[in-house]
């Protein structure tokens, strides 16, 4: 099966939402072509940033639909398909859509809490299933399991369609064991923005970011230069950014980026339950912050 390059920077697709609890789905399109012209590398729909959780079948295929008509393949678009229950997602695999997809985002099975085993298999079940390849991702803070280096350096040798993990357990020595020993075309993303520029510095091949949502055409920018080794440009670029970086997260993901694309006018700043919108004072210092930045605001 062919193989993807996801070198760059992929966005976290948002879902927007309007005060009534519906998709805005005119701010979803507005969206896309936003990140499509400022120098997104690729999509991934359907992930923990897009709430998937809160959304039903019927949402969930619109979306998809409005995001590989508006991409008109100009970049790739990965598909979010995960779960906890291994025979789930491979129906799922069986029965979604998957034209215009490049390729699956599969997260470690959460709540369950399976063994380093379990989850070997799991993602085997998946790869040899999957018609696209399969980017796996370990993200252990919302999972409750970290997915060891040994885990998946044996899913990377052993299981041609996983193409790439999206690593996001924070671990720099796990990070960098995956980096120095993994197969010659495996790709290590970092699936944290504020660590993405030394994680690119440690071998990473870039990034699936939540702030690119918001600041596409300048972190992608960050990611570029580091990949092409001009850490010196690179680094002023992240350090623009790293207030906002911790309070992308301190009241919930995506909360934080929602409240920055509400201030520069792209959606309502609704999040549907169990998720709510980032308190009034986290909010005030984004304001501050994307004013110190000259970023227009409303």
């Amino acid at each position: 099966m062919a193989n993807i390059d996801l070198h760059g920077m992929g966005v976290a697709l948002i879902t927007p939402f309007k005060e009534d609890d519906s998709v805005d789905y005119e701010a979803l399109t507005r969206l896309v072509d936003h990140l499509t012209d400022n120098g997104t590398d690729y999509i991934v729909a359907l992930g923990t940033t897009a709430e998937t959780p809160s959304l039903n079948d019927e949402e969930k295929s619109k979306i998809v639909k409005i995001v590989v008509e508006r991409v008109k393949r100009r970049i790739p678009v990965v598909l979010g398909v995960g779960g906890n229950c291994t025979r789930n997602v491979l129906t799922a695999l069986e029965t979604v859509e998957l034209n215009g997809i490049d390729a699956i985002l599969s997260v470690v099975p959460y709540y369950n809490k399976p063994s380093q085993e379990g989850i070997y298999q799991h993602f085997k079940a998946i790869a040899k299933a999957s018609p696209r390849p399969v980017v796996i991702y370990n993200v252990p803070g919302r999972t409750g399991t970290n997915m060891t280096a040994h885990t998946t350096l044996r899913l990377a040798y052993e299981c041609e369609n996983i193409t790439a993990i999206k690593e996001a357990s924070g671990n720099f020595t796990q990070m960098d064991d995956i980096i120095k020993n993994k197969p010659t075309d495996f790709q290590v993303i970092s699936g944290d923005d504020g660590i993405t520029f030394p994680l690119i510095a440690l071998g990473a091949v870039g990034v699936i970011s939540v702030i690119g949502n918001a600041f596409p055409r300048e972190f992608s920018r960050m990611v570029r230069l580091a990949l092409e080794g001009d850490y010196r440009n690179a680094r002023i670029i992240h350090s623009r950014f790293v207030e906002l970086f911790e309070l992308l997260f301190v009241d919930g993901n995506p909360a934080g980026v929602k409240s920055m694309l509400n201030m520069m006018g792209f959606i309502d700043n609704h999040l549907r339950l169990p998720l709510i919108p980032t308190r009034i004072t986290t909010f005030e210092k984004i304001r501050e912050i994307l004013h110190k930045l000259n970023i227009k605001v409303k």
